[in-house]
């Protein structure tokens, strides 16, 4: 099961680029966990980013940093209908936000997290149900949906 809790759920992003759904992201996990710095988060993510774009395609994109002082893997998600430029591989808009946070000393779980996002958001039905989602329940009902064997 993901740790994604409702409060780092954003419905509607109001993001017009990158850096803005960034700090979105960040604040949404600030939402759920009071003890994160949202600019800390912006600026370890921010900085992944520098290495390669975490947007994977097909509206998708993850990004993601391990950062020290978190004792567990922290995830934000957010939607935005009208699409972020995001500097995706396939050049399109971005419209599906997972940021996963890692503790530094966390890699299996953080590996076994970020494949198990990949192949849920690589299906384009949970994508086009994400889109759909009306509630952050919904949304976590997707997240936390058993994986077919």
């Amino acid at each position: 099961m993901l740790q994604l809790k409702e409060q780092s759920i954003i419905l509607e992003m109001k993001a017009g680029g990158k850096e803005d759904a960034l700090q979105e992201l960040a604040a949404a996990v600030h939402a759920s966990c009071t003890e994160i710095d949202p600019e800390t988060v912006f600026s370890a993510v921010q900085e992944r980013e520098l290495v390669g774009s975490t947007g994977v395609g097909n509206g998708v994109a993850i990004p993601h940093a391990k950062m020290s002082g978190l004792d567990r893997l922290v995830l934000s998600f957010g939607r935005s209908r009208k699409g972020v430029n995001f500097e995706a591989i396939d050049n399109r808009p971005v419209h599906l936000f997972v940021q996963i946070l890692s503790p530094t000393g966390m890699a299996y779980e953080y590996l076994q997290t970020l494949a198990r996002i990949s192949r849920l958001l690589k299906v384009e039905a949970n994508r086009r149900s994400l889109l759909e989602a009306v509630t952050k329940q919904e949304i976590l009902d997707i997240f936390n949906a058993p994986e077919p064997e």
